[in-house]
């Protein structure tokens, strides 16, 4: 099994096996191959109990037989992490879906639900583009800006979705290429001082 760098956890079955306390210390030890042996050893378990939750690890895809090796006579099965990094899908934690949330695009819940989608899709087609050796070509931007007043922050995003537009059209005239989607989205910096005065 190739080692993926990352895994969208999209099953909440498979969501609740990784997210187990010891499940999780196992994961985060497992980027090397180790026995049950070595793990029962590192973490302080019964090799028992570390075989429990491998053969569920293992039936879930989440770790992988990784060969064997020879040790005071005896032969070890090896494994592996079978991903550098897990994502859990948001869907399963219940974000506002998108309806919901364009009521209004200044709630944080059509922000979050905007960013859980992104994160969803962008997993999905770098797995996808793993398999096929290929690498996914992504980009990102971030910047921190300031706001007097509210007011301001909507004449900003109204600007900038005008300049995002105007860009597209420069560097694809006829509308064509590779299509990308571009979210945009902002939210109070965290400890990032006082907020927008109210008045206009």
């Amino acid at each position: 099994m190739e080692r993926q760098t990352l895994t969208l956890l999209d099953d909440p079955s498979a969501a609740r096996l990784a997210l187990s306390p010891i499940r999780r210390e196992m994961l985060a030890i497992m980027d090397e191959p180790v026995s049950a042996s070595g793990l029962a050893a590192t973490l302080g378990q019964t090799r028992q109990k570390i075989g429990y939750h491998l053969k569920a690890l293992e039936g879930a895809g989440l770790v992988a037989p990784a060969g064997e090796r020879r040790r005071r006579g005896f032969t070890e099965k090896l494994y592996v992490s079978a991903s550098g990094s897990l994502l859990i899908d948001p869907a399963i934690m219940r974000v506002p879906s998108e309806a919901e949330a364009k009521q209004d695009r200044h709630a944080a819940g059509y922000l979050i639900s905007g960013a859980a989608g992104m994160a969803r899709d962008v997993a999905r087609m770098q797995t996808a583009a793993g398999e096929a050796d290929k690498r996914l070509l992504t980009f990102t931007i971030e910047a921190e800006v300031g706001f007097e007043r509210p007011s301001d922050m909507d004449r900003f995003a109204a600007d900038l979705a005008e300049a995002v537009h105007a860009l597209g059209k420069r560097y694809a005239p006829e509308g064509g290429g590779r299509r990308y989607r571009v979210f945009i989205g902002g939210h109070p910096a965290p400890g990032g001082g006082a907020p927008p005065r109210t008045g206009h």
